[in-house]
């Protein structure tokens, strides 16, 4: 293992860590209002499809991107209207969208295309790959940076705006309040449900941009599932960050490096045991973090 070996490890656990910090970022949002938005995949997997089928019809990335967000928004729209108008419960219309949403996938995947499991086509246009200046031809720094998207380092600065907006503006303490105590905050002049549509509609546009740099970022295609419960992921990854923007960037890394150790094993181990990575470690992350919480509850 050598520096070279280890800043390839760093490059792809960036890459792996944007669809996951996006779409964490959105429950963290939902999770601060007091809306358990279990619809995550959902939201992901439209834009993965909407975002490669305009792509394929007008060959632009920025269209791409627009429609992707927007189809995410759509869905977070769907979900906000269910479960904050109407009050439904989160686990069913989570799990009915999720499981809906695979299938019109698939189906469109097959009346528009013509085409059964994945699209792919030379027609298909990438996002823009992005190598600094001077900092590429820093031998370890410039490979750890390689090749990564504008949306690779907007997830970061978005973060940053979302800390800003939650701990240091009244706007946001105003969101905070309705997640703390609805009724309270109603009573003081807030529009409590307002807000959490809102935020369930950015949770939905900022899965919809994770989808699009999944189907758009390294690899330009869309296949049946493409999420693979990434959306899952980054609920575990809000979860572990406590919902904080800032601490959710490090829960997301740390699922992005078990994905990219995954990659980096492949051509040791069977893919089939190192794709399984992410997940064991989702579930002994929220296991440990569960037992910690527990503990801590107790010694109150």
């Amino acid at each position: 293992m050598n520096s070279a070996y280890i800043a390839s490890v760093i490059n792809s656990t960036l890459r792996s860590t944007t669809p996951i910090l996006l779409a964490a970022l959105g429950c963290a949002m939902c999770s601060r209002v007091g809306v358990f938005n279990v619809a995550l995949e959902a939201q992901m997997l439209i834009a993965c499809f909407t975002s490669i089928a305009v792509n394929y019809f007008t060959s632009s990335v920025l269209l791409s991107v627009l429609a992707g967000v927007l189809s995410g928004a759509v869905v977070g729209a769907v979900v906000a209207v269910l479960q904050v108008k109407y009050k439904a419960a989160d686990m069913v219309v989570g799990t009915a969208l999720n499981l809906l949403v695979g299938a019109i996938t698939t189906f469109l995947l097959y009346l528009v295309f013509g085409l059964r499991g994945k699209l792919v086509d030379n027609r298909l246009v990438s996002l823009n790959k992005i190598n600094l200046p001077v900092i590429k031809d820093i031998p370890f720094l410039g490979r750890v940076l390689e090749n990564l998207t504008i949306i690779d380092y907007l997830s970061y600065i978005i973060a940053i705006v979302l800390f800003v907006y939650l701990f240091k503006t009244v706007v946001g303490f105003r969101t905070l309040s309705v997640g703390i105590n609805k009724s309270a905050a109603e009573s003081l002049g807030t529009k409590a449900t307002r807000i959490q549509m809102e935020m369930v509609i950015l949770s939905g546009a900022l899965c919809g941009l994770g989808g699009v740099v999944l189907s758009m970022g390294q690899v330009t295609m869309f296949t049946e599932n493409m999420t693979s419960g990434r959306g899952f992921i980054a609920m575990a990854a809000s979860s572990l960050g406590m919902s904080h923007p800032l601490l959710v960037i490090a829960s997301s890394l740390f699922f992005g490096l078990c994905q990219g150790i995954g990659l980096a094993l492949q051509n040791v181990v069977k893919a089939q045991l190192t794709n399984t990575l992410p997940y064991i470690a989702t579930i002994v992350a929220l296991v440990v973090f569960s037992k910690r919480n527990g503990s801590a509850k107790l010694k109150k």
